[in-house]
């Protein structure tokens, strides 16, 4: 054990310790945690251990929503390249786990994961009894890696990626993490950017590999025929409607969309313009700044139903779950998150069904996706307002242009595919050393 990792697991019992009785009297009186508070602690439900009736055991970790679409793609792949093995899918996020028990339907035993303090870590995994702890993207939780490896546990990162953002954080403390990253069996990364900060902050370069992104794995599979009729129904859109989508928009985006979008009116007046916010508790927000532009604004969900009409031809979408359908209607695609510097969304969604992609210049937390569709043609950077209104004009002025941009997207999101099997071969390997896949 490392000075540093000493350090960290007394000052992580102390704080845990010293914060265990405010989060019991908080829980009482909010309810918040309230469930699952006996998992996070380390206790594992017998129903859960009583689903894993395979071997090898793997349990995977995956944070959030992001994370647990790569997880649904990876257990499809190891299902196939070891047959029989069982797979403990735990999160960190209400979300996250709802999304999971969702894709798992019961088949699958959903936990949270057990906060990072010795006690609680090494109880769950002597319940578990896993051979290999898998963490997705960028998961390093020091104790359980090394409590883990304590326990002759495999520990892997599968479709790992170091953003430019949490780099020199992690860089500044690679004392510690080279002394947690050296227990890992493996490293597999999206890109070889990735590969390569991995190694800057500690880990063995002969531990890692570059094998794509298996966030492109199940989009094909979510999409649906029926889609674009669906939602072109409930959103009251013409059948031949241009439309504009801005998806997961964040604080400070919607204005300059709003600009785009008036320039944009001046040359077609019928457009129309969804913009889905990354967080809805802000549609009220956004709908007064639309007032205050000078537009009526209509919401999804007060247009829901037949007696319901829509007024306006700016509706903010402020339901959930339906943003990657409502792309399927779009006629271009603005991904949010990324005229502001938030690191961006995944531009793969709306490419998947086929339509034009337009991101600002911020898009450090999807580096490989966004120059995938520029390589290809699917996707563009856009600086500011007045560049993503000149070509959404551009667009609409050539349809038959439009329709080429759109196919090129989605045909870059199918070429490819084939990521969550190289992640899978890892795991086998680390798994089955001897085996030639």
């Amino acid at each position: 054990m490392s000075l540093f990792y000493g350090i960290y697991v007394v000052l992580t019992s102390v704080l845990f310790v010293l914060a265990l009785p405010y989060l019991l009297i908080s829980i009482a009186i909010t309810g918040k945690y309230r469930d699952h508070l006996a998992e996070r602690l380390g206790w594992i439900p017998r129903r859960s251990l009583e689903k894993l009736t395979g071997q090898p055991r793997i349990w995977l970790h995956a944070v959030s929503l992001g994370e647990v679409k790569v997880a649904e793609a990876l257990i499809a792949s190891l299902r196939k390249k070891i047959p029989g093995c069982a797979v403990l899918l735990s999160t960190t996020t209400r979300h996250g786990r709802d999304l999971a028990e969702s894709i798992c339907k019961g088949d699958i035993p959903v936990i949270y994961m057990p906060v990072d303090v010795a006690f609680c870590v090494r109880k769950a995994l002597l319940s578990v009894k896993p051979r290999a702890v898998v963490f997705v993207e960028t998961e390093i939780w020091p104790v359980c890696v090394f409590e883990a490896r304590r326990l002759n546990i495999h520990v892997a990162m599968i479709n790992g990626r170091i953003s430019p953002r949490s780099f020199p954080s992690y860089r500044r403390l690679r004392p510690f993490f080279t002394s947690v990253l050296r227990h890992f069996s493996f490293f597999s990364m999206i890109q070889p950017e990735d590969q390569e900060r991995i190694v800057a902050i500690g880990a063995p370069r002969e531990k890692t590999v570059v094998n794509g992104n298996a966030k492109y794995e199940m989009l094909p599979a979510g999409l649906s025929p029926d889609a674009e009729t669906k939602m072109r129904s409930a959103l009251q859109l013409p059948e031949d409607a241009r439309v504009v989508v801005a998806g997961s928009t964040r604080a400070g985006e919607e204005e300059l969309i709003l600009d785009a979008y008036g320039r944009v009116l001046e040359q077609f007046p019928d457009a129309f313009l969804v913009i889905a916010p990354r967080h809805i508790e802000r549609a009220a927000a956004i709908g007064s700044l639309v007032r205050q532009k000078g537009y009526d604004v209509d919401f999804r969900s007060r247009i829901s139903g037949p007696e319901k009409k829509r007024r306006s031809r700016i509706v903010i979408l402020d339901t959930f779950g339906e943003l990657f359908h409502t792309y399927s209607l779009a006629t271009v695609v603005f991904c949010g998150a990324s005229l502001v510097p938030l690191g961006g969304q995944n531009p793969l969604e709306p490419a998947i069904w086929g339509k034009p992609v337009f991101f600002g210049p911020f898009m450090e937390d999807f580096p490989d996706a966004r120059e995938l569709l520029e390589a290809e043609g699917g996707g563009m950077t856009v600086p500011d307002a007045r560049c993503l209104a000149e070509e959404i004009l551009r667009l609409f002025s050539a349809p038959d242009q439009c329709r080429a941009v759109g196919e090129r997207a989605k045909m870059a999101v199918f070429k490819h595919r084939g990521a969550a099997d190289k992640h899978a071969r890892v795991i086998e390997k680390i798994l089955f050393p001897s085996r030639n896949s």
